[in-house]
């Protein structure tokens, strides 16, 4: 668990290529708005980020936390052929699905800057449209942590997706 000092702001380490700014948090991740598990959540998302980034390969990462309460993370995978990558969030569900409970707590993913962006750094992103199908077929009571204007904050899968596919 967080200690009580946990920082609100997490520092990005300096990284291969500059990218968005997060507004007001000189280029950290502003995480004041959030519990401290969903903070260790990003945190888990963003190491993982800083350590695999590879330009148009490995862009995403995604952390996942499961209702026993592990984190399980997962990278972007790109690929020559614009279909068969695979986002982070689902290589993240996958980890929980084999070598956990399989469910989804909440959600997060993050964002390295493209080489050709100019001022910024990682930042949080929502899921795309198949990764909020996926996260409502695996578990529809999950949470996803978004930006917002105000911040990050942490909303229900069904505010992203309020008219899930139905089988």
């Amino acid at each position: 668990m967080c200690p009580s000092s946990a920082p609100a702001v997490l520092d990005a380490p300096t990284v291969p290529a500059p990218g968005i700014p997060i507004p007001g948090t000189a280029g950290g991740i502003d995480t004041a708005a959030l519990s401290c598990a969903d903070r260790e959540l990003v945190e888990a998302a963003r190491v993982v980020l800083v350590r695999h980034y590879r330009p148009f390969w490995h862009m995403v990462s995604a952390a996942l936390r499961s209702r026993d309460g592990r984190i399980w993370t997962g990278l972007h995978l790109g690929a020559t052929v614009g279909r068969m990558q695979v986002c982070a969030e689902v290589t993240a569900l996958g980890r929980a699905i084999l070598e956990g409970d399989g469910t989804v707590e909440c959600a997060v993913a993050l964002r390295h800057p493209k080489p050709e962006e100019v001022a910024g750094g990682i930042a949080v992103v929502p899921p795309c449209g198949a990764c909020r199908e996926l996260l409502t077929d695996y578990d529809p009571g999950c949470a996803v942590i978004v930006p917002g204007p105000g911040g990050l904050r942490r909303v229900a899968i069904g505010v992203l997706l309020p008219s899930p596919y139905q089988r």
